[in-house]
């Protein structure tokens, strides 16, 4: 099969594209024959080894497929590793049907970005009805999905984003007001979008910077979701004493526990899969590259030029 392997942790130049052996499936696994790749931010972080969980080498990356298993049936899938390659295996009990009217992309678009975004506002955020929202990094795969549930469950939302193009990708999803990500003062600049006052909750992935602002953006009973840490950089230290005297909440999230759990994975996933369905969500596919320019995709996406799900095509 045609395999992304890295053999030596770094940047987008340490993927190779390789003739490999087929993986074999334990008893507990399933063979699948890809027909789309899934590509995520974390997958940026696992090639370097500075994902949440320690990686070993030789790796193929990649961490979600969809494809068909040997008896026939139609899956997205979420894997430990080894998503980048022609044929990977999956756990038996992570494996999701996708319902006709779903198309693979559209799948991928839930399994990490729609998932992530349903628990960040729902589970960890408790988000409600009439409150604000600020989504940073509103035109990736999370934000997209992020801004139309906010919306659907009732929230006004606040976009940032990095260009007036994905500003204007946000706002055509509903978002209510869009930020500049590079404003001199974005705490400022946040503020001023929410009419003055400061806002209920904040979906936050970036971290240096753009964490110190949002948490000083929130109001009493506020709370920032921490789900990622695109910059690189680290935010600057958080005394507990501020966290009482303004009332507020930082809560991580990690989309890995929620693997094993029917009701936050299998359920919210199927759950997704009705919204596509019915018309209420539209799954945002930015773009789709050739397997064999996997280095090009993390190179385009580290450098901000992506938008909404990038997947890989495993012919090509």
């Amino acid at each position: 099969m045609k395999a992304i392997q890295v053999n030596r942790f770094g940047g987008p130049e340490v993927m190779e594209y390789l003739d490999l052996a087929d993986p074999s499936p334990k008893p507990n696994e399933e063979l699948i024959a890809v027909t789309s790749i899934g590509i995520n931010y974390a997958d940026t972080h696992q090639i370097e080894n500075g994902y949440l969980s320690p990686q070993t080498l030789p790796l193929i990356p990649g961490l979600e497929v969809v494809g068909h298993t040997n008896s026939g049936r139609r899956v997205l899938a979420s894997v430990e590793t080894g998503g980048y390659a022609q044929k990977a295996v999956a756990r038996k009990s992570l494996l999701i049907d996708i319902p006709d009217g779903v198309t693979d992309e559209q799948a991928l678009c839930m399994l990490v970005q729609g998932s992530t975004a349903w628990h960040i506002l729902k589970t960890v955020g408790h988000l409600r009805p009439d409150e604000s929202v600020v989504i940073h990094a509103a035109a990736g795969g999370v934000g997209t999905m992020a801004i139309q549930l906010a919306k659907l469950w009732g929230a006004r939302v606040i976009a940032v984003a990095s260009s007036t193009n994905k500003q204007e990708l946000a706002k055509s999803l509903g978002a209510d007001v869009t930020v500049d990500a590079s404003s001199e003062d974005l705490s400022a600049a946040m503020l001023e979008a929410n009419g003055g006052k400061k806002v209920d909750l904040v979906l936050e992935m970036v971290g240096g910077k753009t964490f110190d602002a949002s948490l000083d953006v929130l109001a009493p009973f506020g709370r920032v979701i921490t789900y990622g840490n695109a910059s690189r950089k680290p935010p600057r230290a958080v005394h507990p004493g501020s966290l009482i005297t303004g009332t507020k909440t930082i809560t991580g999230f990690w989309l890995a526990h929620c693997f094993g759990h029917k009701e936050l994975f299998h359920d919210v996933i199927t759950e997704l899969f009705s919204l596509v369905l019915s018309g209420k969500v539209t799954p945002v596919i930015g773009a789709t590259y050739p397997l064999s320019q996997a280095v090009q995709a993390h190179q385009d996406m580290l450098e901000r030029q992506t938008f909404g799900k990038v997947t890989l095509d495993p012919l090509k």
